[in-house]
């Protein structure tokens, strides 16, 4: 592999395959850059964009003169865009992810390569818009921002070298931790958040007076504690079921929150609403700094 300048593979082009494209590349981290989309247009746009240099009729063709692979597509259709690449890897290709399920990566690609191979890297950018497709990818999508690995018990040592000096050439702080590990922290502060974000909104659409009174009048608040529910349904859908467990445990307990609060307020037990608002509020606030 060349190390110094390798050659890069993206299998999906999105905002986070572009974008990871684009700060590669301002960061001087890769020679070349090859795409493949199963949208064509998503290709052509790509090219016309210069996210890529080529595009590729395949995913197969795309990787094949490919010293490293980025697969990013949604989580669960990994395993598929492995498949489709698996004729065009040599052994000495570093395949990386930037899915937000770890566990289920490393599953996907020990289920199409039989074990998961030295050379896989399992990586999540922790950035992100509610902003989909290559046209909203963005250079500095991940300046500052974390970029967390979850090395496996075969692990090559150059190939998460590798990995890491490309997330670092796009301004990334690159951390590692162990698979289960990220995806309960990530269940809990992204998987679940969506997942309300995403119900809330749905219940609102659903009343009566939803056209009329309710979003012709939602204000900052509102938007604010929606945003996320304008990302994508079928990313996040997979995401949701990718980390099932996780997540389903984290809701049961927010349901039981939210029915003490009804409890509270159905008996007028307003102090100690109080009391939760102003430990979220303190909660919030001392760990407002550590919020990426």
């Amino acid at each position: 592999m060349n190390v110094t300048a390798p050659r890069l593979a993206v299998i999906g082009l999105g905002l986070i395959g572009g974008s990871a494209a684009r700060a590669f590349r301002s960061g001087g981290a890769v020679s070349s850059i090859t795409g493949y989309d199963a949208d064509d247009h998503q290709i052509r746009l790509a090219s016309e964009l210069g996210v890529i240099d080529a595009g590729a009729a395949s995913a197969a063709e795309a990787v094949r003169d490919a010293d490293v692979v980025l697969i990013a597509v949604p989580v669960l259709a990994t395993a598929e865009a492995l498949r489709a690449c698996a004729p065009g890897l040599s052994m000495h290709t570093v395949v990386t992810d930037v899915g937000s399920t770890k566990q289920s990566a490393l599953s996907a690609a020990a289920e199409v390569f039989g074990e998961i191979p030295a050379r896989f890297v399992a990586a999540h950018p922790i950035a992100g818009t509610e902003k989909s497709g290559i046209a909203h990818s963005l250079t500095d999508l991940f300046h500052g921002h974390r970029v967390i690995l979850t090395p496996h018990a075969r692990q090559d040592a150059a190939a998460l070298a590798c990995v890491e000096k490309l997330w670092e050439a796009a301004g990334a702080r690159v951390v590692r931790m162990d698979a289960a590990r990220h995806d309960a922290i990530f269940a809990a502060t992204s998987h679940l958040p969506h997942l309300i974000a995403y119900s809330f909104v749905d219940m609102l659409a659903r009343l009566d007076s939803a056209d009329t009174d309710i979003f012709p009048n939602a204000g900052g608040g509102f938007r604010d504690f929606t945003r996320i529910a304008s990302s994508s349904p079928r990313m996040w859908h997979d995401i949701v079921r990718a980390n099932a467990q996780p997540v389903a445990a984290l809701l049961r307990r927010q349901i039981g929150e939210l029915q003490d609060l009804l409890t509270m307020i159905e008996s007028g037990r307003w102090d100690e609403l109080q009391t939760i608002f102003e430990r979220a509020r303190e909660a919030r606030e001392r760990h407002l700094a550590k919020i990426e």
